[in-house]
């Protein structure tokens, strides 16, 4: 299991060296052998050392004995205070070999390293599409369960992303931080302002497949193919009349108050 090297205990199947040899030996059955005689009894949950058990047991006990000492967030274990700190110290000692991106946390830099090799380990069980990442699937799954736990202060407008709610606050809040540099126009997303800037520079990347007439947004495009297939979606509750889009049911109903 070990040897002497004048230095300390050293184990030997990995190199790594301890002062004592007691500090080796639960190395060694916590890492090579793969015995867990800690067991927890509310779950059964087991673990190679008693430490691992009493920061586990806090998961049932709710205790979190490890405060920040500039916010005063705490958490159940020392690791996890030790990984929150870097969120005010800015410290991001993980560092990606390819691109050389650094990040605050290994998860995060594990995370990061599949989009260099492609890899998608959490696939849909709905859909089998694949992500990256579990919050990346957790947010897809929405498309297929309906759910929208993101609700909106003002309006109660519900959203299934955080993202998307983030963008629909600034109806109300006015803010559009996306200029459009020919025309100033101001815009609340990303997306609106590059739909826009087709104005400027007369791009239609969107072409109808029947009659080849180009559009500059594929809304427009999905509007005019109504034109062909003769779809009216739009339907006034009062009369029945039915119209191909939406602004058109929104004139009708006007002319009728």
């Amino acid at each position: 299991m070990s040897f002497t090297n004048g230095m300390g205990f050293t184990c030997d199947q990995c190199g790594k060296t301890w002062p004592y040899p007691s500090g080796l030996k639960r190395h060694y059955k916590a890492v090579h052998t793969g015995e867990k005689p800690f067991s927890c009894d509310v779950c059964e949950k087991a673990y190679s050392t008693s430490s691992g058990l009493e920061s586990h047991k806090r998961v049932h006990t709710g205790e979190k004995p490890f405060r920040c000492d500039v916010c005063g967030k705490a958490y159940s274990a020392s690791s996890s205070l030790e990984t929150h700190k870097r969120v005010h110290t800015g410290e991001k000692p993980f560092s990606c070999d390819v691109c050389g991106k650094a990040f605050s946390t290994s998860s995060n830099l594990v995370s990061h390293m599949r989009i260099h090799t492609g890899e998608k380990t959490f696939s849909c069980e709905f859909c089998e599409k694949a992500f990256s990442t579990s919050a990346h699937l957790v947010s897809h799954v929405r498309v297929h369960t309906g759910e929208k736990p993101f609700s909106c202060d003002v309006c109660e407008k519900v959203f299934s992303h955080s993202s998307t709610l983030a963008l629909h606050m600034r109806v109300h809040s006015g803010e559009r931080p996306f200029i459009c540099i020919v025309c100033e126009k101001a815009c609340y997303s990303s997306g609106n302002l590059a739909r826009h800037m087709k104005v400027h520079t007369g791009e239609k990347p969107y072409n109808c497949d029947v009659c080849e007439k180009a559009f500059s947004t594929s809304a427009n495009l999905v509007s005019h193919m109504r034109v062909h297939t003769r779809e009216k979606p739009f339907r006034c509750e009062q009369c029945g009349k039915e119209f191909t889009q939406a602004g058109h049911l929104k004139k009708h109903k006007g002319s009728t108050l």
